[in-house]
């Protein structure tokens, strides 16, 4: 006669874990954590279904995880276990990936702003005061042009070349670029000038009250002056 406390009577206690999740014997662990999400999935809110599909689950694990530490290891289980390790190490590298190319974007982005130095320079007048100086410094120089007499003339261009060089570098220039375009302004002034004094000399003999030589010069002195008052 069977007792009431009899645990076979028990119809939870027969379930098997496999049969529980609808599994097979010897089932890879992918599977039993996947047929553990279904299961929970259909059972909803029903707190004692998922409490035995938890147990199952449980069951299974800590059987899985003691075949391990036996050696007891399936081939599928082995084939698992190398492609999570894979799997893995591809999050790895894509989470240093993103480092890795903003990392090299700086470092391009950083030589380019050390590299781009602008070629032409900006085009710009002072304010005030500024203004006012640079606009003397440029009659001054183009009056003693005119006046001076031809052997002080390499001194009055040098003098504006040095002062549009000091103009240039006082609104934020370099020196370098600010001496190159000052000297490419001497070199297109002196060119006219030049160009001026032979056309004038081959087309009619001008009693001009001016020598040659502040003639050439003046193209020079007007094209200095005018680096002197725009160029930044």
């Amino acid at each position: 006669m069977s007792s009431g406390n009899d645990p076979n009577s028990d119809p939870d206690a027969a379930k098997d874990p496999y049969e529980m999740l609808g599994l097979d014997q010897g089932a890879s662990f992918d599977l039993i954590q996947k047929a553990r999400d279904q299961r929970l999935s259909e059972a909803g809110e029903d707190p004692k279904a998922r409490a035995e599909i938890e147990s199952s689950y449980d069951i299974l694990l800590m059987a899985s995880l003691k075949n391990r530490q036996l050696g007891k290891v399936s081939n599928a289980a082995v084939t698992a276990s190398q492609r999570e390790a894979k799997k893995n190490k591809s999050v790895l590298v894509d989470r240093s990936a993103p480092s890795l190319f903003s990392k090299a974007n700086i470092f391009s982005k950083s030589n380019i702003e050390k590299s781009s130095i602008p070629l032409l320079p900006e085009l710009s007048l002072p304010e005030g005061s500024s203004l006012n100086l640079r606009i003397a410094i440029g009659f001054l120089l183009l009056i003693i042009t005119l006046f001076a007499p031809s052997d002080g003339i390499q001194l009055i261009l040098s003098i504006a070349t040095i002062s549009t060089i000091v103009s240039q570098i006082r609104r934020g220039r370099k020196f370098f670029p600010a001496l190159g375009w000052s000297v490419v302004l001497l070199s297109i002034g002196l060119i006219a000038g030049g160009i001026l004094v032979g056309g004038i000399s081959s087309i009619n003999q001008l009693h001009i009250p001016i020598e040659p030589a502040q003639l050439e010069a003046l193209p020079a002195i007007i094209l200095l002056w005018w680096g002197l008052l725009f160029f930044t």
